[in-house]
């Protein structure tokens, strides 16, 4: 599920601003105390906070 080239250095956590890894279907924010992590549905980032999974 590779994002289009620079997508992802453009693209930062809604709920604290931190930028972003790609890990699997999900974009996982890595802020130190957000970690919260993103589905990709269809390449597309899904960038709700009310969708994001909560860290484990």
């Amino acid at each position: 599920m590779p994002l289009e080239a620079g997508l992802l250095e453009i693209l930062a956590c809604p709920a604290c601003h931190a930028p972003f890894k790609e890990q699997d279907t999900e974009l996982v924010c890595t802020g130190q105390d957000c970690g919260l992590a993103y589905p990709v549905r269809d390449d597309i980032p899904v960038l709700l906070v009310d969708e994001a999974r909560r860290p484990e």
